[in-house]
């Protein structure tokens, strides 16, 4: 099964970047974990549905057909990490790819949320895109361990 992470943004500080990888990097092949980065929406005339529409645009252009899709917003249902065991669980039987979404600075376009097989949310408060790549990859890698019986969710 690919996982992939497809992002709003780039050039992210090396904190992030060490530790994304940190978690990525513990997955089997089989359960590999890709990192998609999009570039933003131009911003730059204030015109934010056009920015977020231009992303919506990125981001499906980046979506299999078969894709299992799964959209990162504030206001979607917040799952346990038991939860998210379980689904990825049923994804790896599935023999569907796994795609999570991470918005730009002004969330996502109905489009992609119209497209997502699920809406989640990472938690109530509002968090830096910047984390949530690492919060991400740490909850792929915590379900992972979960299905297989590692020792690192305890």
């Amino acid at each position: 099964m690919r996982i992939r992470l497809i992002a709003v943004g780039r050039r992210m500080p090396k904190w992030v970047v060490a530790g994304y990888e940190e978690f990525a990097k513990r997955l089997p092949r089989e359960c590999r974990l890709e990192l998609v980065e999009l570039n933003p929406g131009d911003r730059s005339g204030g015109d934010v549905q056009r920015a977020r529409q231009t992303e919506a645009d990125r981001i499906l252009d980046k979506l299999g057909e078969r894709d299992h899709v799964i959209a990162l917003d504030e206001l979607g249902r917040e799952a346990t990490s038991a939860g998210w065991a379980d689904a990825f669980e049923s994804w790896l039987h599935s023999g569907r790819d796994v795609a999570f979404i991470i918005g730009g600075p002004d969330g996502l376009d109905e489009r992609v949320l119209q497209r997502a097989d699920h809406t989640w949310a990472l938690a109530k408060m509002t968090l830096p895109h910047a984390l949530v790549r690492v919060v991400v990859a740490e909850q792929v890698y915590r379900a992972w361990s979960i299905v297989s019986g590692h020792p690192y969710h305890r």
